[in-house]
């Protein structure tokens, strides 16, 4: 971020508090995936706020205050936006401090805690936001998303071509989706987007929401970057999820417990095949750092969702046998 930006950003942020610039301070407070970056403000009195800094050309805002505008009124735990600037990419934000949920993983019986109250979170999205005003998360868009594994993953990292079985699998994991409830679906609902601020949880990064499959913000959380549940595990996760939804009212009793489970799976499946090839374009597209390191967990994830689909048995088969030592030896091939 050049001088100038941090100069018109620090300005910005002054003014929208009626300050003098030279009172305030501006320190990172990290970055993500996209090329957003994020700067804490402390005001003469202590206070803090959070600048965001979300350069137009590369980063349309307009949806994050518009979703966190009627989020916040309907009183969902997201953070209150003070001020926008999208002509210059400047957003001021609450601060909700530094911890996001995975800091809080430091036992099984933590990670236990934390992903039960997080489903709470998602009943909570799912009951108080209405998806109607939201992009709908059609078959155009799965398709889409599905289609990054071939295009970045399978040709333009590891220049192998995907099986035969391939279609099946794509065609199915789009039908499963589409089967399922419409709810708000904030989209990356992972630990590192759920923050914890005075022991309350706090959804941040929610600017690519759409009107979706109610179980995919659960497989999110789920199957997530930060833990690997076992089998049990998640079924009895999903089980926690599927029993609330059912009793008020977002899930109807014609669909069984098992049948939800079996939705997961499949829409696991879906996010898995996207995360691999979401990650292998911000490595060759926009050059990231750190996401190939991480292809083996997703890999983990892909396999166990594929457990649960037994009519996909021969893609599982060919990611046991071709996929995973693929990429492992692509990966040690590109360590130094």
């Amino acid at each position: 971020m050049s001088s100038l930006r941090i100069d018109a950003l620090t300005r910005w942020a002054a003014e929208q508090n009626s300050l003098n610039p030279a009172l305030i301070t501006l320190s990172p407070a990290g970055g993500d995936a996209s090329f957003r970056g994020y700067f804490r403000l402390t005001l003469p009195n202590g206070d803090t706020q959070i600048v965001m800094d979300a350069p137009p050309a590369q980063e349309d805002s307009a949806p994050f205050v518009t979703i966190g505008h009627r989020w916040y009124a309907a009183g969902l735990p997201v953070p209150k936006i003070y001020a926008a600037n999208l002509d210059d990419g400047f957003l001021l934000l609450d601060d909700l401090g530094s911890t996001p949920m995975q800091d809080r993983f430091t036992d099984s019986a933590a990670v236990i805690q934390y992903h039960e109250k997080a489903l709470g979170l998602i009943a909570e999205l799912q009951n108080r936001a209405s998806p109607t005003a939201l992009p709908d998360y059609d078959a155009a868009l799965l398709a889409r998303e599905l289609d990054l594994f071939p295009e970045w993953c399978m040709d333009k990292w590891l220049r192998l071509p995907c099986p035969s079985s391939w279609e099946a699998l794509r065609t199915d994991l789009i039908h499963r989706a589409l089967q399922q409830p419409t709810v708000s679906v904030h989209r990356d609902f992972d630990a590192m987007n759920i923050m914890i601020n005075h022991d309350r949880l706090y959804m941040i990064d929610f600017q690519d929401a759409v009107a979706g499959p109610i179980s995919y913000d659960v497989i999110s959380l789920l199957r997530g970057r930060y833990w690997r549940f076992s089998a049990a595990q998640f079924a009895e996760l999903a089980t926690l999820f599927y029993r609330q939804a059912r009793s008020d009212g977002r899930l109807s009793s014609v669909l069984t417990e098992a049948d939800f489970i079996t939705q997961c799976h499949a829409m696991a499946a879906q996010r898995s095949l996207k995360v691999l090839g979401i990650f292998c374009r911000l490595t060759l597209r926009d050059h990231k750092q750190g996401y190939l390191a991480r292809l083996p967990h997703f890999l983990d994830h892909l396999e166990d969702s594929l457990n649960g689909l037994p009519e996909h048995v021969a893609f599982a088969n060919w990611v046991r046998l071709t996929l995973r030592p693929a990429i492992l030896q692509r990966l040690a091939e590109e360590r130094p």
